[in-house]
């Protein structure tokens, strides 16, 4: 490995540990979007994969036992060294994978399709990836489709990352405000329009989000929102 290489790979993994998912818990959103996107493309598996520096690790598998693999014969750790998909529509006829011990060995893979899930910044810290154990085609729509899957992914590890930016930074202002009245206008809110009081003006909460803390955004939906709107 080069030396730009080296240091690229130590960027990348530093940015991976930084939003603090690996060897974290099931979780449901997670899951939920594994599960959509095997039903989406008839296939047995969908995996959310994460290359960290000798494994691949899942944060997120359907249809799969094992919850990591040593990542030298991963074919994860192929597709975060590009943008670009990475689709194997046969995996005994591709020059890339015959010999690789997932297509060779008991698991018998034959088909497999990732994107890479890719931060603001440019950093490739894993997979959102689909697997069959047949030859089968992937058109331009479906792999539209699954750079989409990949974007509800980000979204996700966005949101966790921001969410943990702002309790950090309202922690050290609470535990910086000596005097009452510091604390006061830390937390003082409308009742009605739900707009927060900073030095004396009133914003939005994005606004305080952004301008106040300094922290990125995204937006998801919850699920208690999700149920009242597919009931609507």
């Amino acid at each position: 490995m080069t030396d730009i290489a080296s240091q690229q790979e130590i960027e990348r993994l530093a940015a991976l540990r930084s939003y603090e998912i690996l060897d974290t818990p099931p979780d449901g959103a997670f899951d939920r979007i594994t599960a959509l996107a095997a039903r989406h493309f008839h296939v047995p598996v969908a995996l959310v994969s994460l290359v960290d520096e000798d494994r691949i690790w899942f944060k997120s598998r359907h249809g799969l036992d094992a919850d990591q693999i040593p990542r030298s014969p991963g074919l994860c750790a192929s597709v975060i060294f590009s943008d670009e998909a990475y689709v194997v529509r046969n995996a005994l006829e591709d020059p890339r994978t015959l010999a690789n011990p997932l297509v060779a060995g008991a698991m018998g893979l034959r088909f497999y399709a990732a994107v890479p899930l890719v931060t603001h910044d440019g950093h490739r810290l894993g997979t959102m990836n689909i697997i069959d154990f047949v030859p089968r085609e992937l058109d331009a729509a479906g792999l539209s489709d699954l750079y989409e899957f990949a974007g509800l992914v980000m979204d996700q590890m966005e949101l966790r990352l921001s969410a943990r930016k702002i309790i950090a930074a309202l922690s050290r202002a609470v535990r910086g405000a000596e005097r009452s009245a510091e604390l006061e206008r830390l937390v003082t809110v409308c009742a009605w329009s739900k707009k927060i009081q900073v030095d004396g003006k009133w914003v939005t909460f994005e606004e305080f989000l952004v301008d106040t803390l300094g922290v990125r955004i995204t937006h998801g939906i919850d699920p208690e929102s999700a149920r009242k709107f597919h009931s609507a």
